[in-house]
């Protein structure tokens, strides 16, 4: 299984999640179409389905086009039905979505939104977190509450340490400077943020991330309670 990184909008990230022996694949979270489309035409891939962790539109924005040109299923939470443009596969918490050789297990993770999902393809180790949980941050919380957002970026927690992260922003160099100015002896946040640095200035994305980093270096992953988590969401929210 191969994932491509596409860049769209301003700072967002869709994953083009590739079966390298059908050609086939699936796109996470297309904020737009055209970027998609290129890289499909391209290549020569396949698009048989969109996965969208939500509904925000910088999520969902491509929906419509990419299924009109591709007849392409577009798959979401089941109580986002009627939130996410084009839906025809509704999905629900702990369900493993399986066709062709693609196979995930779906956890509800609200905060950022009430709908929110997240994609773990298991076998390979991969998770697609979309505004839940961010290399070095969590997504701002619109439509649920600190705890659910709390309970939710610790599901994610509790994964095997080796999971790659994919989450839905580049994001990861102002998230490092708000960890950096609340945990400022982490050297282990210190090593990551020179790597940052260096693939930001050549110009490649600072995802995917590993559990095991986000773990000692996110500063949300390494709140003990939901008071001290709460806390750390309202300052970060007026870093």
């Amino acid at each position: 299984m191969k994932i491509e990184i596409i860049k769209c909008l301003k700072d967002n990230y869709a994953y083009l999640i590739i079966d390298e022996i059908k050609r086939n694949a699936c796109v996470v979270d297309p904020s737009e179409a055209k970027p998609i489309i290129n890289y499909i035409e391209k290549n020569k891939i396949n698009l048989k389905y969109i996965l969208n962790t939500h509904h925000h539109y910088d999520h969902v924005g491509g929906n419509v086009e990419l299924k009109k040109k591709y007849a392409c299923n577009v798959i979401g939470f089941i109580e986002d039905k009627d939130r996410i443009p084009e839906i025809d596969i509704l999905l629900k918490d702990n369900q493993i979505w399986k066709e062709d050789n693609f196979e995930a297990k779906i956890y509800h993770i609200p905060g950022h939104t009430t709908g929110h999902i997240a994609y773990h393809f298991f076998k390979e180790k991969k998770i697609f977190t979309g505004d839940t949980l961010f290399s070095l941050g969590c997504g701002k919380i619109f439509e649920g509450t600190y705890e659910q957002m709390f309970n939710s970026i610790n599901k994610i927690k509790e994964l095997p340490e080796e999971t790659e992260i994919y989450c839905g922003h580049e994001y990861t160099l102002q998230n490092s400077n708000f960890c950096l100015a609340n945990d400022s002896e982490n050297l282990k946040l210190k090593e990551k943020i020179v790597k940052i640095k260096k693939k930001i200035k050549n110009d490649l994305p600072t995802i995917p991330t590993i559990l095991k980093d986000e773990i000692e270096c996110n500063i949300f992953l390494k709140a003990k309670d939901l008071i001290s988590f709460s806390k750390l969401r309202d300052l970060k929210d007026n870093f």
